[in-house]
C-alpha cells in the first residue's frame, strides 16, 4: 500500500476519536470532546503506567477511544513494517 494513502486512511479513521483545532489547545491533538493530549496517554504508557491508570486520572476521557487510538496506530506501524520488509 501507498505511504500517502495509508496516512490519509490512519487520519480518517483517527478523526472519530482526536480532535485538532486551533482553538484547543492551540492545535494539540486531543481526545474527542476534551481538552486531554493524546500524548499524555503516551507518556503514561511510556512511564510503566498502564490505560486504567491513565483513565482513572482523565476521566473525561473515553475508554473506547484510548484504546482504538491505540489499536490504530499500532495497525499504521505494522503496515508501515510489512511495507518495509516487502521493499527490501
Amino acid at each position: 500500500m501507498d505511504i500517502n494513502v495509508s496516512i490519509m486512511n490512519l487520519k480518517n479513521a483517527l478523526d472519530k476519536y482526536v480532535s485538532v483545532s486551533p482553538d484547543i489547545l492551540g492545535g494539540t491533538p486531543v481526545f474527542r470532546d476534551t481538552r486531554v493530549p493524546i500524548k499524555i496517554l503516551f507518556d503514561y504508557l511510556q512511564g510503566g503506567d498502564n490505560i486504567q491508570e491513565f483513565l482513572e486520572n482523565y476521566p473525561t476521557v473515553k475508554k473506547s477511544f484510548a484504546k482504538k487510538v491505540l489499536e490504530l496506530l499500532a495497525v499504521y506501524l505494522t503496515e508501515i513494517e510489512t511495507n518495509n520488509d516487502t521493499a527490501a
